[in-house]
């Protein structure tokens, strides 16, 4: 979240199910990847609230049919799974990280790679982004700002959908590290898991995918953190700036109405 969505390329074959939670690097995971498998790679947080209305309220559809019941719901949620990816080598991050099963049904040639951290800094982290997103009043400050006005309730289907589905809580905390590990090595093939620190830089990952170490590359290292504060305090003050313009015509408008009332 916070960065350049990516644009997907048609003759791009999705490759490598990015599985790691959110805060585990999964912004500088997803910029490695696209440099070694040469394609767009969609990161969830990124691409969600960096493209179109359109594309958010799909997700949140999407989501709203899980936990999957019945034969329908698993039509939408495979249909828009199958559609969103089209064109990417990779995806990172929520929400495609939750998805696991269904990707792997659909790319059954796809590596699955979990990015790591300390758990208990991440849960620290996440508890910190987590506070950031979910303030009471973001729905009423993004209501007139284009895609994120749909954010909040993108976050609201969350939390009852997959995400209390796989880890039994509407928030993420210590415990959600261990049943999302737990759960990745129950619905995985154990040939097809793989688990990486974005600290160990390009020869595990490249390893994992058969590919040569690139000479003279530095490994990126992109702040996830600093990402996403950065993201919310920009969308919050654009918010601000539209209500402040909003505001600001209703009050010379109702000022000039009063004064023609009173001639």
């Amino acid at each position: 979240m916070g960065q350049i969505a990516s644009t997907p390329s048609p003759t791009a074959k999705f490759q490598v199910i990015g599985a790691g939670l959110s805060r585990t690097g999964t912004t500088s995971f997803g910029t490695a990847l696209s440099h070694l498998l040469s394609g767009p790679v969609y990161h969830g947080g990124t691409q969600v609230v960096g493209s179109s209305e359109a594309h958010i309220k799909s997700w949140i559809q999407c989501i709203s049919h899980t936990p999957i019941r019945n034969p329908a719901d698993a039509q939408i949620v495979n249909s828009w799974l199958r559609e969103v990816f089209a064109g990417y080598v990779a995806c990172t991050d929520y929400p495609g990280a939750q998805f696991t099963p269904e990707l792997l049904a659909l790319h059954p040639d796809a590596k699955v790679i979990c990015t790591l951290r300390d758990p208990d800094r991440w849960a620290e982290s996440i508890e910190a982004m987590s506070k950031s997103v979910t303030m009471w009043h973001l729905s009423a400050i993004l209501w007139p700002v284009p895609t994120m006005r749909w954010f909040v309730k993108y976050l609201d289907v969350t939390k009852v959908g997959r995400w209390k589905e796989l880890y039994g809580v509407e928030t993420a905390d210590r415990g959600v590290w261990d049943k999302h590990i737990e759960w990745l090595k129950r619905v995985v093939p154990p040939e097809r898991l793989f688990f990486f620190d974005v600290r160990d830089g390009w020869e595990p990952l490249c390893k994992i995918l058969g590919v040569e170490v690139p000479e003279g590359v530095e490994f990126p290292r992109e702040n996830d953190k600093e990402a996403v504060e950065g993201f919310i305090k920009a969308q919050v003050m654009r918010g601000l700036m539209i209500w402040a313009g909003i505001l600001g015509g209703l009050a010379v408008g109702l000022g000039t109405w009063w004064t023609l009332r009173a001639l």
